[in-house]
């Protein structure tokens, strides 16, 4: 659209039948539908007034998938119309290069249709990674891509891979009361995160019930009738109904024809490319999922419109953000953006730090979601806000303030924009300032 709209002529491939990718129909629309009804169906189930009068909420995995579809259908359909109404021609079937400036796309029914082009932009996103040994098709074993396909009653659930798609499933699976094994290959949950943050999401997840188990490694898979067995190097055998695979993704960039125009991927699929999403053929760029981190729809959005720009010709339209705010939804959610107190402390930097503890703000009282907090790291001397990182209801949309005075030229990004500001009254966003001045205070 970002090209249409300056002139030039535009055609999409798509080898789906229904446009929206891995993001609308298995990954982000999906998974947090599905998340807010199992989320919304816990509320009910805790709430003492609902519990006293006999009010209970129970679905099963197929009725919440019907939830999942309505909205799936809802967002293929303003994509269509995008496309629509910006005359845009979608093209469906399997695209391949040609030469540097021919695709041929490749219908089920063996039709073809080549496309030729000045520039072309690569967007085929990523799929979870299918160790070769393992059998997918097999009814008790599932990946991300598959897991709410499940057809009968789960009563337990092994998740190999304990990176953000697996602690969010955790989280849900745990919520609709299914034993959960969550297997982490390394020392300590998501640590790319900041540690105050990541020991709070192991405590709950442990206080819910989920048995976490880390610096374990996968060796074989029994399947079996009623379930399937983790075989553990470490002699572990852990037997439930079903196993979910989340350790990986692959790019989408095989049967792409990338060999015939000297683009090669990366072992795991992904397409590098440098600053201005170019590959190694200038008039080619990659973006999204298929260049790999950080894979996240919100980035791939920015990407895709700055090789638009970078098309168009206009070298001096900016760069995307590389200050890209981490959303994980779990319960409770994750956000995080900036630097993490480990990281400061590493590059010498003297920073100090500001606490809200959601249980001591109005807002979190009076809706029950107590749980969390609000953390903001800040230069000791310029006060320079370096790094907000956020456990609880609501993180993903409560780290955006923090996120537009991060981005503001020094000195306006400092805390003492929190400290300054009035904020209405009881909110959530209030939690800035409690933070900011906790912090302030002890400067002093």
């Amino acid at each position: 659209m970002q090209a249409v709209k300056n002139g030039r002529s535009v055609a999409v491939i798509e080898r789906d039948p229904a446009v929206g990718g891995n993001c609308t129909h298995h990954g982000t629309i999906p998974s947090k539908t599905l998340r807010h009804a199992i989320f919304q169906m816990a509320e009910v189930n805790n709430n003492v007034l609902f519990r006293e009068h006999g009010i209970t909420a129970n679905f099963l995995i197929p009725e919440l998938r019907r939830r999942a579809k309505s909205v799936i259908d809802q967002q293929v359909k303003m994509r269509t119309t995008f496309y629509d109404r910006n005359d845009i021609p979608i093209i469906h079937g399997q695209a391949k290069f040609l030469d540097q400036h021919a695709v041929e796309a490749v219908e089920e029914d063996g039709s073809r249709c080549i496309v030729r082009g000045q520039s072309f932009v690569i967007a085929t996103g990523a799929r979870p990674y299918h160790p070769p040994e393992l059998d997918f098709k097999h009814p008790r074993i599932f990946d991300s891509d598959t897991i709410f396909n499940v057809d009968f009653h789960v009563k337990s659930i092994t998740i190999y891979g304990a990176g953000i798609i697996g602690c969010e499933y955790a989280s849900m699976f745990r919520n609709l009361e299914i034993k959960v094994n969550l297997v982490d290959t390394r020392d300590r949950l998501l640590d790319f995160l900041d540690e105050e943050i990541v020991d709070a999401l192991s405590y709950h997840l442990r206080e819910r019930g989920v048995i976490i188990r880390h610096r374990e490694e996968y060796d074989h898979v029994e399947p079996c009738d009623d379930g399937a067995i983790l075989h553990l190097k470490s002699g572990k055998q852990l037997k439930t109904d079903v196993l979910l695979w989340a350790a990986g993704r692959t790019g989408n960039s095989d049967g792409l024809g990338l060999e015939a125009i000297g683009v090669q991927p990366d072992a795991r699929g992904n397409i590098p490319v440098n600053e201005h999403m170019q590959t190694t053929v200038p008039h080619i760029y990659a973006v999204g999922d298929v260049i790999g981190p950080p894979a996240l729809a919100s980035a791939a959005y920015n990407q895709g419109r700055y090789a638009a720009t970078m098309i168009l010709g206009e070298e001096s339209a900016p760069t995307p953000s590389l200050v890209i705010p981490t959303g994980i939804f779990t319960s409770p959610e994750i956000s995080s953006l900036g630097k993490t107190e480990r990281e400061l402390t590493e590059s010498k930097v003297p920073y100090e730090v500001g606490h809200a503890h959601f249980k001591s703000i109005a807002r979190a009282q009076i809706t029950g979601q107590t749980v969390g907090m609000l953390k903001i790291l800040f230069h000791r001397e310029t006060l320079e806000v370096l790094g907000i990182h956020c456990f609880g209801a609501n993180a993903s949309e409560i780290i955006h303030i923090g996120q537009a005075i991060m981005a503001q030229p020094k000195p306006n990004n400092s805390l003492m924009y929190f400290i300054n500001t009035t904020f209405n009254y009881p909110t959530m966003a209030e939690a800035y300032r409690v933070a900011a001045l906790n912090g302030y205070n002890r400067l002093f």
